[in-house]
């Protein structure tokens, strides 16, 4: 990767001390600012990450005792203030992990990613059905509730239809209560970004948004580096990237490289 592309990826990813992320309120900003981000990765991942943005510094690693780390503990406990808040969508959304995602992406990726309505029982689990039947009476319940409400076999059942919840942009996780037990507040997806879920967006416009976003904080992107990130197949990564070509926003240095405009 160029030097110059590392310089403006810490400027625009925060992995410097001057543009590092305090506070939740710098953290919204930052989210904001790249579209979307993951939640507790380090240096392991090419991809903007809110614990990279707080530790400031682009050889960032997670360390094994989380809570004696005081970089660790404050990402953390950012990435509890933001969920809290809710101006940004968070959950399990991307291989498996937790990523925050701006309003105005929360369209393009649902309709990647998200079921309609009328497509539930067709492409959610038994389970998933349950959970989703129970936080509709609701709207909030805490983990332990939700289970019996949905009336599961156990907890790892529960688990599993939560993470497929997440992944369909159905639910979310709402707050993280650590007193007297550690526990979620979970909530419909609808009832925080209700009016993002029912825009219409095309998918041809979904892929290019999404890699907009991801070149925009980037600067560059290597063959084959936004469907590593984002979870998407090669083909509709490159489809996102052709589109931006196509308007003059990137342009393709190679196959699958393409680099922002006028940088």
């Amino acid at each position: 990767m160029p030097e110059e592309i590392e310089e403006y990826r810490d400027m625009m990813w925060r992995r410097d001390e001057e543009h590092c992320v305090k506070n939740v309120f710098d953290a919204e900003k930052f989210i904001e600012g790249v579209g979307f981000c993951y939640g507790l990765t380090d240096a392991r991942t090419p991809a903007p990450s809110l614990y990279i943005a707080i530790c400031g510094r682009r050889d960032a690693f997670m360390p094994r005792n989380v809570q004696k780390d005081p970089e660790a503990s404050l990402a953390w406990v950012t990435k509890d203030e933001v969920m809290k808040r809710g101006r940004v969508y968070y959950a399990k959304l991307l291989k498996g992990k937790s990523i925050f995602v701006a309003p105005h992406l929360v369209p393009y990726f649902n309709v990647l990613l998200g079921v309609p309505k009328k497509e539930e029982k067709e492409k959610l689990s038994a389970d998933a059905q349950a959970v989703l039947k129970a936080l509709r009476k609701e709207w909030e319940m805490a983990t332990s509730d939700l289970n019996k409400e949905a009336k599961l076999n156990d907890k790892k059942c529960l688990g599993k239809a939560l993470d497929e919840l997440q992944k369909k942009m159905k639910v979310v996780p709402a707050e993280a209560l650590y007193e007297p037990w550690f526990t979620y507040i979970w909530t419909l997806s609808e009832a925080r970004f209700g009016d993002e879920l029912k825009k219409k967006v095309s998918r041809e416009d979904a892929l290019k948004e999404i890699a907009r976003a991801f070149l925009n904080g980037a600067g560059m992107s290597l063959r084959g580096e936004l469907a590593k990130i984002t979870g998407l197949s090669r083909v509709d990564a490159g489809k996102g990237n052709h589109g931006l070509v196509k308007e003059g926003f990137a342009e393709r240095l190679s196959v699958g490289v393409y680099r922002k405009t006028g940088f």
